[in-house]
């Protein structure tokens, strides 16, 4: 798949302001506002921007933390991350892959089996849900 590049124009035709400023800008939304913080309905949690598949419910958790988290991504190649050294702090960015979407950040305090945290901005995912039909 080739990747998906846009100017900073047509991402702002597309996206709402603050979906902008987090998935364009790299902001951060403010914890326990994001739609999906405390979401615990099963499907795939895509990127806003482009529709690629990052993570599986199956692997969200609460991490007490105030934003959607999961440990690790649906496949190695959803998720690419560098290096963020803004805010006097040194931290692991998270990007879409497919279009370089601003995600959120990753830190090493998760649960098994990857001990890794996820920590996404809802402004970033969609959620795609799924229902049970086996009832």
């Amino acid at each position: 798949m080739a990747k998906v590049t846009k100017s900073d124009d047509e991402w702002r035709s597309e996206l709402s302001d603050g979906e902008f400023a987090v998935t364009r800008e790299a902001a951060t939304e403010r914890a326990f506002t994001g739609e999906y913080w405390d979401t615990k309905t099963p499907g795939c949690y895509r990127c806003r921007c482009c529709g690629e598949e990052l993570f599986d419910s199956s692997t969200k958790y609460d991490s007490g933390s105030g934003w959607p988290s999961f440990y690790q991504p649906i496949s190695e190649e959803a998720v690419v991350t560098q290096a963020d050294n803004t805010l006097l702090m040194e931290r692991v960015e998270a990007l879409c892959a497919n279009c370089d979407a601003h995600l959120g950040h990753v830190f090493p305090d998760g649960p098994e089996p990857t001990g890794l945290r996820y920590c996404m901005n809802s402004a970033s995912l969609k959620l795609n849900t799924r229902h049970d039909d086996s009832a």
